[in-house]
């Protein structure tokens, strides 16, 4: 029995998920040739404090990329 742990930030929908769940175990029966009641899968959401990039928290990464990228747009030359 496959056990599939899947990490990831927090923020997308129960019916986003619900198909992750659905595409996910789809790919395992057809791979292993199993039985769907035969895997499990375990969504971790991990809380945006929890999870760093370059140094900081996720959602302070973001928020500076977010900015940065405003910057860059702002300046870009008009058509």
């Amino acid at each position: 029995m496959p056990i599939i742990v899947i990490n990831m930030l927090p923020g997308r929908s129960d019916k986003t998920k619900k198909a992750l769940l659905k595409n996910v175990t789809a790919a395992l029966t057809s791979t292993l040739d199993i039985k769907p009641e035969a895997v499990r899968i375990i969504i971790h959401e991990i809380p945006f404090a929890h999870y760093g990039i370059a140094g900081l928290p996720a959602d302070e990464y973001r928020a500076r990329r977010a900015r940065e990228k405003e910057k860059h747009v702002a300046k870009a030359p008009k058509k």
